[in-house]
């Protein structure tokens, strides 16, 4: 088994803005696992919100890089397992190199990861396109370029719900709104029922997430139903969310990868809860990743690759009305 990682720079179509960043590149960790001519790969992108970098990112899988090329594990499961402890600080690091354990195994077995996984691709939901925070204008001119039955819209400004008004102007798409943390609690309460009446379908992350409080206001209180998110990263978060939110977008790289993930999506599911997986600008691996378990989701979020300029690598095609696999097996994804 041999283990390599290297950078790569994702150029982005447009500035990307949410409530707390702005980025035009976007740069992100790729890792091979290689064994016998066989090859997985596997994305985690940086992110300075949470302090991954990486340095930090290949520090922890070098920590890892012994118990990984010595072979003596038969799963993506026992893998991510005895990582647990070199990957405790840097969930980011162990997702890429479960996900390339996850494509690597699944070649083995000669299945594409979604037939391993007894998945039909026919449950796929639709994907929403992500609109990110822009001058008005900005925003409508990316809905315009590209068509789409459900879009994202990233908020968090002093204008919110006259931005989601102008924009209803210009499409009958359904809108998610995602906050990222910046309302309160009587924000996002008084601003469900407007938001409602614009075609919203839920309003993911409204509040900053240790504002536990604040949340089982909104959730008694809020006219629309609500996503976590940043409430939501790893699996002991999820009963935690329980009762806050009516259900939960989980974030592979945050989270540790499709291991924890499929654990996180089936916990909230025996709760009554909704299920969502969302991305973070990935390339086609992390967003093929993706696609290979969205058939579990009520919800899905992975136009990652969509908002790039170039793209490194080819993996899923997603419209409006289909996913669509490449020929390979695993996740399905190799490098241009």
């Amino acid at each position: 088994m041999k283990l390599t990682y290297f950078v790569e720079d994702l150029p982005l179509k447009h500035t990307f803005t949410i409530a707390h960043q702005s980025r035009d590149i976007q740069d992100t960790l790729l890792v091979k696992l290689e064994e016998n001519g066989m090859v997985g790969y596997g994305e985690s992108t940086t992110n300075p919100f949470y302090g991954m970098t990486v340095e930090n990112m290949s520090e922890a899988l070098e920590c890892f890089r012994e118990t990984v090329e010595n072979g003596n594990w038969n799963s993506p499961e026992e893998l991510w397992e005895l990582g647990k402890d070199c990957f405790k600080e840097n969930p980011f690091a162990q997702c890429a190199l479960d996900m390339a354990a996850w494509d690597l195994f699944a070649k083995k077995k000669g299945q594409k990861l979604y037939e391993y996984l007894k998945l039909d691709p026919a449950d796929i939901p639709t994907t929403n396109f992500t609109i990110g925070i822009d001058t008005v204008p900005k925003m409508v001119s990316k809905m315009q370029e590209v068509h789409w039955p459900i879009y994202k819209i990233k908020l968090g400004t002093s204008d919110d719900l006259a931005i989601v008004r102008e924009l209803r102007k210009h499409t009958d798409a359904v809108f998610r709104i995602d906050a990222n943390c910046a309302w309160s609690a009587e924000q996002a309460i008084n601003y469900s029922g407007e938001l409602k009446k614009l075609g919203v379908e839920f309003m993911e992350q409204p509040l900053g997430k240790d504002d536990l409080e604040g949340m089982k206001e909104v959730y008694l209180h809020s006219q629309l139903p609500v996503i976590a998110d940043e409430s939501c990263i790893v699996e002991s978060d999820v009963k935690k969310c329980h009762g806050l939110f009516h259900g939960i977008n989980v974030k592979l790289v945050k989270a540790g990868g499709i291991t924890p993930g499929l654990r996180m999506i089936h916990e909230a599911k025996s709760l009554g809860m909704k299920t969502m997986v969302g991305c973070m600008t990935e390339s086609s691996i992390g967003i093929s990743a993706i696609a290979h378990i969205a058939p579990l989701l009520d919800y899905v979020d992975m136009d990652g690759a969509m908002l790039l300029a170039k793209d490194p690598a080819k993996g899923v095609t997603i419209t409006p009305e289909k996913v669509t696999f490449s020929e390979e097996n695993g996740i399905g994804a190799t490098l241009v």
